[in-house]
C-alpha cells in the first residue's frame, strides 16, 4: 500500500510539471496522445526490465490478448504495418503538395480518428507540416527543406535537446535517438549534422553518436528545455539508483540526495547565506568540472569508468501566515 501511495503522488507531481510545460508563456501544447504515450512508454520500460508481457498485462489490469493488441495499436499504424502512425502520416503528406484533413482520415481509416488528428496536430506543432483552415476545412502541406533550415536557425532549443540526449545516452545510434525524440528522420539527421560540424557531438565509425561534454550557458533561452529535462532526468536516475540499492544489499550507497527546507524572512541573519546556496553550488561544480575536463584531455579514457551526475536546485516560495490556503501547493515542483 505504501508503494501505491508513493506512485500516486509521483504521478501527481509529474502531471503538475506537464501542465506547467503545456501552458507556459501562453502556449497550449497538444496533449491528446499523452495517455497513450504514457501507456506505451511504461510497457516498453517494463519489457526492458525483463518483466514478461503476462505479468505486465496483470499490472495494468488487462488480459494478455488485450494488452498485446493495445501495444501493437500504439506502436504502429493499423493502416501501414511496420510503421508508426506518426511516420506513416508524414510520409503520406509528403506525396502531395496539399492534402485535406478528410483525405488523411480516409487514408488512415483503420486507425482511430482521434489518434490521426493528434498526429496531425503534433506534426504542425513541430513545424514539419503547415496547416491552413480549421476543422473539416483544414489542409496540410509538408515544410520544404529550406523552410526547415530556416526554423533550425532559430534559437528554439532543439539542437541543445538533441545534444543533451546524445551526451546522456551516448554512444547512441540514430534509430534510438529517433525513438526518444519522435523527430522526422530528415530533421533529426540535420540536427546531428549540425552538432557534429560544430564539434559538440562526435560520430564513431560504427555510426553511433557520442559527446564528452554538455555545457548550457546559464540564462540562455535556447537551452532552457534541455536544461530542464537534464535536471529532471538526473533526479529520476538518482531515485531509481537508490531504489535498486535498497533492493540489493550488496549495492553501493554513493548515489542519493538530500533535501533541506529553510524558513527565513527579510532581515533574518541567515537570509543571504540561504539565498546564496545555489550560486555556491554552481561555482564549486563548474570549477570542479573544468579541472576534470583538463585532466581528461591529457589522459585516455579507460575501458571502465564512472559517470557521476550531481544536481542541485532551489525553490523560493513566498508565503503568508494569514493566507487560509497557505501550504496548499507545498508539494508542487
Amino acid at each position: 500500500m505504501t508503494r501505491q501511495v508513493l506512485i500516486d503522488n509521483i504521478v501527481r507531481q509529474t502531471t503538475i510539471l506537464i501542465a506547467q510545460l503545456a501552458t507556459v508563456g501562453g502556449v497550449r501544447a497538444p496533449l491528446a496522445r499523452l495517455a497513450d504515450q504514457v501507456f506505451l512508454n511504461l510497457a516498453h520500460e517494463l519489457d526492458a526490465q525483463g518483466i514478461s508481457r503476462k505479468v505486465s498485462a496483470d499490472m495494468f489490469g488487462m488480459a494478455l490478448r488485450s494488452y498485446r493488441r493495445r501495444v501493437r495499436q500504439l506502436s504502429e499504424s493499423s493502416t501501414e504495418r511496420g510503421r508508426s502512425l506518426w511516420e506513416a502520416v508524414l510520409a503520406f503528406l509528403s506525396q502531395s503538395r496539399v492534402v485535406t484533413r478528410d483525405e488523411v482520415l480516409k487514408r488512415f481509416h483503420r486507425d482511430e480518428e482521434a489518434l490521426v488528428k493528434g498526429v496531425l496536430n503534433d506534426l504542425c506543432e513541430t513545424g514539419l507540416v503547415f496547416r491552413t483552415g480549421i476543422a473539416k476545412g483544414a489542409a496540410y502541406r509538408v515544410a520544404t527543406a529550406d523552410e526547415l533550415a530556416e526554423l533550425r536557425e532559430r534559437p528554439d532549443g532543439l539542437l541543445e535537446l538533441v545534444w543533451m540526449l546524445v551526451y546522456r545516452h551516448g554512444p547512441i545510434g540514430e534509430g534510438e535517438l529517433h525513438r526518444r525524440t519522435s523527430l522526422a528522420r530528415g530533421e533529426l539527421g540535420a540536427c546531428l549534422s549540425q552538432l557534429v560540424d560544430s564539434g559538440r557531438v562526435q560520430r564513431a565509425e560504427d555510426g553511433r553518436y557520442d559527446s564528452s561534454s554538455l555545457v548550457l550557458p546559464l540564462g540562455s533561452s535556447a537551452g532552457s528545455e534541455a536544461a530542464l529535462f537534464d535536471h529532471y532526468q538526473a533526479v529520476v536516475r538518482t531515485l531509481c539508483a537508490r531504489l535498486q540499492a535498497a533492493a540489493d544489499a550488496s549495492a553501493g550507497s554513493r548515489s542519493g540526495g538530500s533535501t533541506y527546507s529553510f524558513t527565513i524572512w527579510p532581515g533574518h541573519p541567515c537570509e543571504d547565506e540561504v539565498h546564496g546556496l545555489l550560486g555556491e553550488f554552481r561555482q564549486r561544480h563548474s570549477e570542479l568540472r573544468e579541472r576534470i575536463e583538463g585532466y581528461n584531455r591529457d589522459h585516455a579514457l579507460p575501458e571502465q569508468y564512472e559517470r557521476v551526475t550531481a544536481y542541485g536546485g532551489m525553490c523560493v516560495l513566498d508565503e503568508d501566515r494569514a493566507d487560509p490556503e497557505r501550504g496548499e501547493d507545498d508539494d508542487a515542483v
